[in-house]
């Protein structure tokens, strides 16, 4: 019996190695030549698009003052932008640092939210800002964004030259990245994601999942869905899978850049990364049974995919795992024998080529420090993952069951010196 579950295990496991192998091989020819969509720029002044940007905040009074001057930075006509900062139920002087720059520039608007609607999560907000905003275009970044100058161009430019899109997603950096070790951790995983998972299957398949922040998608399916899913934690993925049924694709264009903080201590990590597998599989139990009622069949790609992901790979992972610390306190008699670790020793120098690959794809990230930290991500960063995903898991069966309300827990901001930016 323990050899057969472990034949099970290895082939999950693999099974995601391979796809994601594959991925990564689209990232690559994507990154060859996603910059020969911004030769259809060639656009006057006076046929932009009127922007809204959306940028949703609760208590971020450490990091909201950089993100609003980053918006006076954009390279964009201002006459035909608009910022809605939407001061959600703060504590702190969020409220007032907004007003203070509201009454200063002519596009940048306060919205400030009222209870019943108050402090209920970024979904809520993105509603209530949604319901304000008059651009044409909608663009969402999160409080402690900074994105460059040509980023919300590129995002809305982008969308008014690809009509069969319907979000354009830009390509989100670490600003603290050097940090410490995890944050260090955290920017290896953030680039692998974005040239495996959203390079790679728009290359393939002409797919890509809306992030929390850097994206435009336009107005008329926000108008067409109702806005966001205050239920989900994971608005974003769940948005993207509604866009997709409309019939749209979502497009990943990485020429449109934003700098983005991440968490600085484990705690903080774990938490965030709980929400976001807490949210991901309420995606998967809201559409799994209802693939039969999806007008567009592409999405069971994603939902497959998230299947595979928190289910059967980390069950693969789980099982694997259980075999090889069984069997060094009591013999199982496994007839695998010394394959099995041959293809434990080749799975870890895949996945060290995919990580390597994806580093190579951004200016001076694949150094010999990121490549040692690597070769440390697969032992530590990557088992903490499954460990992460037991709870989601649990955190999600639990509110079901016991049909408890949704609660959204906001990442904690640190105070970041001031520091110059790798380029990309």
């Amino acid at each position: 019996m323990a050899n057969l579950f472990l034949y099970i295990s290895i082939f999950l496991i693999w099974t995601m190695l391979f796809y994601h192998a594959f991925l990564m091989l689209g990232g690559y020819f994507h990154s060859l030549k996603y910059k020969d969509f911004k030769k259809r720029f060639n656009i006057p002044l006076e046929e932009y698009p009127k922007v809204s940007i959306l940028i949703p905040a609760h208590n971020e009074e450490i990091v909201i003052e950089d993100t609003i001057q980053s918006m006076i930075r954009l390279d964009y006509p201002k006459d035909k932008l608009e910022v809605l900062i939407i001061n959600d139920n703060s504590s702190d002087q969020t409220g007032t640092i907004i007003d203070r720059y509201a009454k200063e520039y002519s596009y940048i608007h306060a919205v400030h939210t009222k209870p019943p609607h108050a402090g209920k999560g970024k979904s809520g907000a993105l509603n209530q800002g949604f319901q304000h905003s008059t651009g044409e275009m909608i663009v969402v970044y999160d409080a402690d964004n900074t994105p460059e100058p040509a980023a919300i161009r590129n995002l809305a430019l982008g969308l008014l030259k690809d009509k069969e899109a319907g979000a354009m997603v830009g390509k989100f950096r670490v600003v603290n990245a050097n940090k410490n070790l995890l944050t260090r951790l955290i920017n290896i995983e953030t680039l692998t994601f974005q040239w495996l998972a959203q390079a790679g299957r728009w290359f393939w398949f002409r797919m890509a999942t809306i992030p929390g922040t850097n994206f435009a998608i336009r107005r008329s399916i926000l108008d067409e869905l109702g806005g966001w899913d205050e239920k989900a934690l994971s608005e974003d993925t769940e948005l993207s899978i509604r866009v997709y049924n409309l019939g749209y694709y979502i497009r990943f264009f990485p020429e449109a850049v934003t700098w983005e903080q991440e968490p600085e201590n484990i705690r903080v990590w774990w938490r965030q990364r709980t929400r976001w597998a807490r949210g991901n599989i309420y995606v998967i139990l809201k559409y799994l049974f209802q693939i039969h009622k999806l007008k567009n069949k592409k999405i069971v790609i994603d939902i497959a995919y998230f299947l595979f992901t928190y289910f059967l790979f980390f069950g693969g992972a789980m099982i694997s795992h259980l075999i090889f610390a069984v069997n060094f306190v009591h013999d199982l008699k496994l007839s695998i024998g010394l394959v099995s670790y041959a293809l434990l020793i080749i799975g870890f120098l895949l996945f060290v080529t995919e990580v390597c690959l994806a580093l190579s794809m951004e200016k001076k990230q694949l150094t010999t420090k990121n490549f040692f930290i690597v070769l440390l991500m697969y032992f530590t960063y990557s088992q903490l993952w499954i460990l992460l995903v037991i709870q989601a898991v649990f955190l999600e069966a639990k509110r079901v069951l016991l049909k408890q309300e949704v609660k959204w827990y906001k990442t904690q901001r640190f105070k970041q010196p001031e520091q110059k930016r790798n380029s990309v």
